[in-house]
């Protein structure tokens, strides 16, 4: 360690003019080191407050666009709904606007303003084998500022996982909510492995889904790609993404010895400001795939999927377990196991961290991709998509426990279930609740989480 200037004197003599200039170089140097250990903080401090005033300053950019009142209506056996009649008054009961469902069942309702408006669908236009559910015809949603409001209307077709609470139902919900927790384990192991190698709690991961998403929306339906090769280059986009944001910002800020509170508030600032940068880039309304769409789905006796909903848990899986495989047998995948253990140790040992965190990075951003793209071909692709997704992969990966990629798989699962099958007892949409509700109960019972270490602290 350099001490400020009291060096010791050869042989008891005085210094001469050399060495007081040697020492007062010393002095300058040792004030500046002094200094610079103040840097960190303050530039870790200017980032997120011009981060979060980059963040408050846009959403009133991005309202330009509108407010909307948007829905598709279709069910398991007869697909996609056409030609069906919407209507949208406001809270004055004056009509807003009339509209009928496209070929892929989608209609969606400009509005003049934010407020509570009235949505009438035209049981007429129903076909003969669909009929509404006890939610009867008519929805009452409050449109906020700037966003495009989902609404949903109940439907039966008679299929196994439509009306009542039977064996039938609750089969259907558990493999939608098997499906759901894919997608969500998908984006989380990222999370999970991005916390476990950095220690960074990152909300802008959020933000990585959504650019994926919408990377691969823009390739498939501006540039006319199909969606299969449109969703590979968005991958290489989303691990383009993850692996600048640590170049760009993680590592300078590693470097400087930045502490994890401060790390915390600058990605909670950047998460803010990429989600409104990507509402004025994309706008607020909810987009669709070119293909992939118009599907009915196929009754598998107990249960019915789309092939489309089929294919995302046959590519989660077997992604997952390539991801499972390289973390086990790989080189890379051992370095990364390590550095989440003991980041010194395996820097003593010949790793080189900043390497394996440059990857596990890029690696993030691919899955949060992924997972963004399935997440888009089932529900639309939104600006604030990774956001709704944001509260449940904390959920899975602290439900799992900190820091294991395993853990987070097994917990997005549990909370992928838990948030489908609480419908049958709470309505649909509040359903996430059902997931932080599950990881409190958790965490009382084991606050480790499921396979989580138990830690002694004092």
């Amino acid at each position: 360690m350099t001490h400020p200037p009291e060096r010791v004197r050869r042989h008891g003599a005085h210094p001469g003019p050399r060495g007081q200039r040697g020492m007062r170089r010393q002095g300058l140097r040792w004030k500046a080191r002094l200094a610079g250990g103040r840097r960190p903080l303050v530039l870790t401090l200017l980032v997120a407050a011009l981060a979060m005033a980059f963040a408050v300053l846009l959403p009133g950019v991005a309202q330009a666009e509108g407010e909307q009142v948007v829905g598709t209506l279709s069910t398991s056996r007869s697909g996609p709904i056409p030609d069906v009649q919407i209507t949208v008054t406001d809270a004055q009961g004056e009509e807003v606007d009339q509209v009928v469902t496209d070929d892929r069942g989608q209609w969606s309702v400009d509005l003049p303003g934010e407020g509570q408006y009235e949505v009438k669908l035209d049981a007429g236009d129903l076909p003969d084998d669909v009929k509404l559910g006890s939610g009867g015809d008519t929805r009452t949603v409050t449109v906020a500022p700037g966003r495009a409001q989902p609404v949903n209307f109940g439907l039966s077709d008679g299929t196994t996982g439509s009306g009542g609470a039977g064996a039938g139902r609750i089969i259907q919900l558990f493999i939608d909510g098997l499906r759901f927790g894919l997608l969500i384990a998908m984006c989380a192991v990222g999370l999970s492995l991005i916390f476990g190698t950095t220690g960074l709690t990152n909300f802008a991961h959020s933000e990585l889904v959504t650019i994926g998403a919408v990377a691969a929306w823009y390739l498939n339906v501006s540039a006319g790609i199909p969606l299969i090769w449109a969703t590979l280059l968005a991958l290489v986009v989303g691990g383009a993404v993850g692996a600048l944001n640590d170049l760009a910002l993680w590592r300078p800020l590693r470097r400087r010895g930045t502490g994890l509170i401060a790390a915390l508030v600058v990605s909670i600032g950047l998460s803010l400001a990429l989600r409104y940068l990507i509402q004025i880039i994309f706008g607020g309304r909810s987009r669709a795939y070119v293909g992939y769409q118009s599907q009915r789905a196929v009754d598998y006796g107990l249960f019915s999927l789309t092939p489309r909903a089929l294919t995302s848990i046959v590519i989660s899986i077997i992604v997952l377990v390539l991801v499972a495989l390289m973390l086990q047998r790989t080189k890379i995948g051992k370095a990364m196991r390590a550095v989440a253990d003991n980041r010194d140790l395996a820097a003593s040992s010949g790793i080189n961290v900043d390497r394996v965190i440059l990857i596990v990075w890029a690696l993030g951003g691919t899955l949060a991709t992924l997972g963004g793209v399935l997440l888009g071909l089932s529900d639309n692709v939104q600006w604030d998509m990774g956001f709704r997704l944001l509260l449940l992969m904390f959920a899975g990966v602290t439900l799992g426990g900190l820091g294991t990629a395993y853990g987070a798989l097994i917990g997005s699962l549990v909370v992928g279930v838990f948030v489908q099958m609480s419908t049958l007892i709470i309505p649909s949409d509040i359903k996430y609740v059902g997931g932080l509700l599950l990881l409190i109960v958790i965490l009382v019972i084991r606050p480790q989480g499921i396979l989580g270490s138990r830690v002694r602290v004092g």
